[in-house]
């Protein structure tokens, strides 16, 4: 059968990328391929869809000969490109692993270029602000202020992009991530650790005085912003936030979710991170806002949808 889109997802075992993967394959037009090599990601987490219109190739793309295989037979016309080691405290305890995506970020850029990929979407994150300078973060006036390994990585692949766009051409858009959570984000992330603790009645770990703030947008409210800019073209060479306004303490978090899952838990205070714990995120999300055709999941809802998903799975 033949397909109107040919779509490469990288990371595809992840939490965000296998999200994407199953609103994308929903459509029978896509052919999609999903790749990962289960570093960060879970077999668990692919998608439980009938494989009519989709794959999976377990696939490294820091290693040349194992991204360009995939890609040189496929004949992709559009790449996510979702792969990433992740997690502040992972990446802050191994930077040189974190430093070898750019391998990945390049080998993946040059095959786009040279294979005929109509356009590139770059998994960038919420930490290429560093700490804030300018509130809201804006992705035309706010300063990039990063200096950790993994906000360097992602400030650099956001260069490539639109160095390729300036001398091959090659169509892309950035979307930086802020915190985005759901039934299917590994309990390495504040969110969801959070939510498995209280499940447990086990104590919830704050590090510092707790009034460090965050914002959290439900993973739907992702994928639904971002395949919007990508069936109907907008954002072309362009940057978006992904995320929410909705500003809230990692104190009142722990509060509200104890609160929700009428947990047991107690909250335990500890020391401040040596690094990677920005006081505040705040983005602006005007352009992620004129994607959507709805309001955003509350973070109330969001979290009640999680406690009542069973696809949700606690840790040993």
């Amino acid at each position: 059968m033949g397909y109107k889109r040919r779509i490469l997802i990288t990371g595809g075992a992840g939490f965000i990328g296998s999200s994407l993967a199953e609103k994308l394959i929903l459509d029978p037009e896509n052919y999609v391929v999903l790749v990962d090599d289960f570093s960060s990601g879970d077999i668990k987490k692919l998608p439980k869809l009938p494989k009519d219109n989709w794959r999976f190739v377990k696939c490294n793309v820091n290693n040349y000969r194992d991204i360009a295989e995939v890609m040189l037979s496929n004949h992709f016309h559009y790449v996510f490109h979702y792969a990433a080691f992740v997690g502040v405290k992972q990446t802050q305890a191994n930077p040189i692993k974190v430093l070898k995506d750019l391998y990945g970020i390049e080998y993946i850029f040059d095959l786009c270029k040279n294979s005929g990929v109509k356009r590139v979407f770059f998994a960038s994150s919420s930490e290429v602000y560093g700490e804030p300078v300018d509130l809201p973060q804006n992705e035309e006036t706010t300063p990039l202020n990063s200096r950790i390994p993994y906000a360097v990585v992602k400030n650099v692949g956001e260069a490539f992009l639109k160095s390729y766009k300036k001398e091959y051409d090659l169509d892309f858009t950035c979307f930086r991530f802020f915190n985005t959570y759901g039934p299917k984000q590994s309990v390495d992330f504040v969110m969801s650790k959070f939510i498995a603790l209280a499940l447990k009645d086990e104590p919830i770990t704050i590090y510092g005085d707790g009034l460090q703030t965050r914002t959290f947008c439900y993973i739907d409210d992702n994928v639904d912003a971002t395949t919007a800019a990508f069936y109907d073209d907008k954002h072309i060479n362009d940057v978006i936030n992904i995320g929410s306004d909705f500003e809230i303490t990692i104190l009142d978090l722990a509060q509200l979710i104890i609160r929700l899952s009428g947990s047991k838990s107690q909250i335990e205070f500890k020391p401040p991170l040596p690094e990677g714990d920005m006081k505040r995120r705040f983005p602006d999300i005007a352009k992620m806002r004129n994607l959507l055709n709805h309001d955003l999941i509350t973070m109330e809802e969001g979290i009640i949808r999680i406690l009542g998903d069973t696809s949700f799975i606690l840790p040993e």
